[in-house]
C-alpha cells in the first residue's frame, strides 16, 4: 500500500471520531440550553391564584407584572368570573402607566363585552380620566390655562365619557368628581371653541364663526364663553347683513346677559 493511502486509512478513523465527539458536544449543548430555559411559574396556578397574585402586584405598583399576570388570567379563563375583572383591571393598568390609546381599547371592550356589569359605572369614569388634561391648580379658576394649547380631541372624550356616568349613574360613588370635572371641561371646551370661532371671524370667515359659536350655546350652556359666543354669532350677522338672525341673537344675548359688557359692534 503506498504511503498515502496508509496515511489516510490511519486518519479516517481519527476523523469519524472527531465528528462523534462534535455530534456529542452539539447535543450536549441543546440540553444545557433546554435545562437553563424558564419555566412559566405560572403554568398550572388556579385561577384564584392568577388574580390575587396579579392583584397584589398591583397594589404594590408593579402594573407591568400585574398586567403580565392578568392577561394570562383572561387567556386561560375567558369565561370564568375573573375574566370581565381582569380586563377592567388591565385597563387601570394601561392607565397608570400612560399606556392611553390601549387603556381606551381595552375599556371600550369591556363595556362592549358587559355594558351592564355592576362595576360599569367605574369603568366609565376611568375612560374619563384616561383623556382627563389637568391643570395644574385642579378644578379651580381657569388662570392663564388656554385649551386651545392642548388636545381638544381628548378633552371632548373626557367630556362624553363623564356625561355618560353622571346620566346614567347619578347616585354612582364617581358621579360627584365626574361632575366636577365635567364643569372643568364643559368650560374649557367651550373657552376652545369660541376661541377657534373668534379666529373665524377675525379673517371674515363669518358663518364658519357663527357655525362654532352656536356650537357652544348648543352644548355648553352654563359656561362664561356662551356670552362670547352669542356676542360673535351678533356681529357675524351684522357683517353678513343678515338682520333678522342679527335681532334674534341680540335678544337671546340681552335677555340671558343683560349687563353684558361684551363688544358686539
Amino acid at each position: 500500500m503506498p504511503s498515502s493511502r496508509r496515511t489516510q486509512a490511519r486518519l479516517r478513523p481519527t476523523s469519524r471520531r472527531l465528528r462523534a465527539a462534535l455530534a456529542i458536544a452539539a447535543l450536549a449543548g441543546i440540553l444545557a440550553g433546554c435545562g437553563t430555559t424558564e419555566r412559566d411559574r405560572t403554568a398550572k396556578w388556579s385561577a384564584d391564584r392568577l388574580y390575587n397574585e396579579a392583584r397584589g402586584e398591583l397594589l404594590q405598583g408593579n402594573c407591568s407584572t400585574a398586567r403580565d399576570l392578568f392577561a394570562k388570567l383572561e387567556s386561560r379563563y375567558p369565561f370564568g368570573r375573573y375574566a370581565q375583572q381582569s380586563l377592567m383591571e388591565t385597563a387601570y393598568c394601561l392607565f397608570k402607566e400612560g399606556e392611553t390609546a390601549d387603556a381606551i381599547s381595552t375599556i371600550d371592550r369591556f363595556l362592549k363585552m358587559a355594558p351592564n356589569h355592576p362595576n360599569a359605572d367605574y369603568v366609565l369614569y376611568l375612560r374619563g380620566l384616561v383623556n382627563f388634561i389637568d391643570r395644574p391648580a385642579i378644578l379651580g379658576t381657569l388662570v392663564n390655562y388656554q385649551v386651545s394649547e392642548r388636545d381638544p380631541k381628548a378633552l371632548h372624550e373626557s367630556f362624553e365619557a363623564f356625561k355618560e356616568l353622571v346620566v346614567r349613574f347619578p347616585a354612582s360613588r364617581y358621579t360627584p368628581d365626574a361632575t366636577r370635572r365635567l364643569m372643568f371641561l364643559r368650560d374649557a371646551l367651550a373657552d376652545h371653541d369660541t376661541r377657534v370661532a373668534d379666529y373665524y371671524y377675525r379673517r371674515g370667515a363669518y358663518l364658519a364663526a357663527i357655525d362654532r359659536a352656536q356650537n357652544v350655546v348648543k352644548e355648553y350652556q352654563g359656561s362664561d364663553a356662551v356670552e362670547r359666543a352669542l356676542a360673535l354669532m351678533v356681529r357675524s350677522y351684522a357683517r353678513l347683513g343678515m338682520a333678522g338672525l342679527h335681532d334674534d341673537a341680540l335678544k337671546v344675548l340681552q335677555q340671558n346677559y343683560p349687563d353684558t359688557t361684551v363688544a358686539i359692534d
